[in-house]
């Protein structure tokens, strides 16, 4: 278990299935949390104990990124930064919207950057800062009528390639995941019935990603333990796209 104790982490989209599995490792491995999203993630703060903190925030508020980020690293510092908020709007290329296409771009890729830059600062003042970016799949392998979500993940990784390069010397390291379908509640609504099992059938370890499991690999990129990975998309899909 990688020891965290000291250590600050923000979570975004804290409150989604994925969130509430990063909340609880990163706990449980001794950080500080900052939880954010769009709802309140008061109470599950509170059930992790003493110490951490929850915000509400929109990520397609530009400025209440900026706002809500810094006021954050005021008050106790951002060592860890996991951007892990995301939206799934999925439909034929030729029949997504202008707006679904522009709000998951907004969410999947514009959110990431502004709370990496608006960290920055403190993630500098760390000295050994970490971000982690949940990406997808979709990034690196087509999959029907995800071209919003999926060029906007494969934009997430690339982004992630950039800022490794350029915040390494400030002992930043920047890192992606990219997982498999994840067993969340939204997720299994989505997936369920013959499409789930299709796609099960698909992945070679013949079942879907656990949120604790993409919670362990960040943790693990947020380690010391970790500290020479630096730009690497970390793909956690039961060997999905090895085909």
């Amino acid at each position: 278990m990688a020891d965290l104790s000291g250590l600050t982490a923000l979570v975004t989209g804290a409150g989604g299935g994925i969130g509430v599995a990063m909340a609880e490792t990163f706990a449980a491995a001794g950080a500080r949390l900052a939880l954010v999203d769009i709802v309140d993630c008061g109470a599950l703060a509170a059930r992790l104990g003493e110490g951490h903190r929850s915000d509400l925030l929109d990520l397609l508020d530009p400025e209440a990124i900026s706002r809500k980020v810094a006021a954050i690293g005021r008050d106790r510092g951002i060592d860890i930064l996991i951007n892990n908020a995301g939206l799934g709007i999925v439909a034929p290329a030729e029949e997504q919207s202008v707006a679904d296409w522009d709000r998951t771009h907004a969410i999947n890729l514009r959110a990431p950057w502004l709370t990496a830059v608006a960290a920055l600062p403190f993630l500098k003042a760390s000295g050994r800062g970490r971000v982690v970016n949940i990406a997808s799949q979709a990034a690196v392998i087509a999959i029907a009528e995800h071209a919003a979500y999926g060029s906007s993940k494969a934009g997430l990784i690339g982004l992630t390639k950039v800022l490794a390069l350029e915040w390494a010397r400030y002992g930043i390291t920047v890192n992606a995941i990219s997982p498999t379908v994840v067993e969340t509640p939204m997720a299994l609504v989505g997936w369920s019935g013959e499409k789930g099992l299709r796609m099960r059938q698909e992945i070679p370890v013949g079942r879907f990603a656990r949120p604790g499991e993409i919670a362990a690999a960040a943790l693990y990129l947020a380690s010391d333990q970790a500290g020479i990975v630096n730009g690497e998309n970390l793909m956690a899909d039961g060997g999905y796209s090895i085909r």
